[in-house]
């Protein structure tokens, strides 16, 4: 399997043992929402059965997802010791089997929706490989994101490698002492972090790990959650566009415009506006004027409240342009730019939505 890396160049990773998901068939079989919640010190506490204890025999009937794993014929080298904090975006290649799982996670969300622990949103870990980057070694998980929505529609996917999960514990660690007091978190070791069983154990962490976060209302709303979600995405998509790659950074504007939708109100408010620029401009650039009208309109109306914004002015202007070229009214558009200008509030003419792209700061 190929992994893009942030830098744009591939990287391979070796697949070896496939671990079928017995427990999310297990799940998916109940029409029960009761049996979901049949051990309610498990529910309450789901990182609670911390992996080191498992037996290797009984794992794969713990596990969610269908994982590809490396050999263990490097178990000794050790994952995430001093590596770069180098972010990752989702392989192009991670769709594959996604319109089953998508259709798996609804049907289960539908029905452990009414259980004791509230959640949102399901995780599922459709792939997990070892990524050789000299002089580091690292397993890149790859997850889908799955909540409310049409059964048909794919998940959103994100990828992150252990310390990335690292990083957002300990952060909300030192935020939220309470609240975190119950949430377990697989350990660090010196040894075997890349057998298949290592990874499998940690991949099933993962899921319950921030399917936790996300049932504890305090948590879910922290803003580092929401960047360990989302700004990955955003970096790696406004990159991608600041150098003409358009096609490539599509995908990854609509992975993170419907992350945010799933997530809710996150701290960058902006994140939003700047994701609808994004689209726009790729929608532009490889000409569906249609598309590209539509992101400003949801722009639009997302700024409609609130005190003139820096980008208000760039979109009303793109709203007109693709207006005129779509032959639509765009009157409201342009008397607002114009109103705009005249109080000094705009330049003439404004910053383009590619400008604003270039030289927003994300942090």
């Amino acid at each position: 399997m190929e992994i893009e890396g942030p830098d744009g160049d591939v990287r391979r990773g070796r697949i070896g043992t496939t671990v079928r998901d017995a427990w999310l068939r297990h799940a998916l079989a109940s029409d029960s929402p009761g049996e979901a919640a049949a051990d309610p010190e498990a529910e309450q506490f789901p990182e609670s059965s911390e992996l080191e204890d498992d037996d290797a025999e009984g794992l794969s009937s713990r596990l969610s997802g269908t994982l590809s794993f490396t050999s263990a014929e490097d178990d000794e080298d050790d994952e995430d010791g001093d590596e770069e904090e180098a972010e990752r975006s989702p392989p192009p290649d991670g769709q594959r089997g996604s319109q089953l799982l998508a259709r798996q996670l609804q049907d289960f969300w539908k029905k452990s929706r009414n259980t004791l622990v509230p959640q949102r949103l399901l995780f599922e870990v459709t792939s997990a490989n070892v990524v050789k980057d000299p002089p580091s070694k690292y397993v890149l998980y790859t997850l889908a994101v799955m909540g409310p929505g049409p059964p048909d529609r794919q998940p959103a996917q994100i990828s992150r490698r252990y310390s990335d999960f690292e990083r957002l514990h300990r952060n909300l660690q030192r935020q939220f002492r309470g609240p975190m007091a119950a949430i377990s978190f697989p350990r660090k070791r010196l040894r075997r972090n890349f057998t298949a069983e290592t990874i499998a154990r940690r991949s099933r962490a993962f899921e319950q790990f921030l399917g936790h976060l996300q049932s504890v209302p305090e948590l879910s709303h922290a803003p580092d959650l929401h960047d360990f979600f989302v700004l990955p995405e955003l970096r790696r998509a406004q990159s991608l566009t600041c150098t003409g790659l358009y096609r490539e950074a599509l995908a990854l504007w609509a992975n993170a415009w419907q992350l945010q939708g799933q997530l809710g109100t996150s701290s960058g408010h902006d994140r939003p506006l700047l994701t609808l620029a994004g689209l726009a401009v790729c929608y532009q650039e490889l000409e569906d004027p249609g598309e590209a009208r539509e992101c400003c309109e949801k722009a639009l109306q997302l700024l409609r409240d609130k005190s003139p914004h820096p980008f208000l002015a760039p979109f009303l202007e793109a709203h007109v342009r693709l207006s005129w070229r779509l032959g639509l009214d765009k009157r409201q558009s342009e008397a607002q730019l114009q109103a705009l200008q005249e109080a000094g509030l705009a330049p003439t003419p404004p910053p383009s939505l590619k400008e604003l792209l270039i030289k927003e700061v994300l942090d």
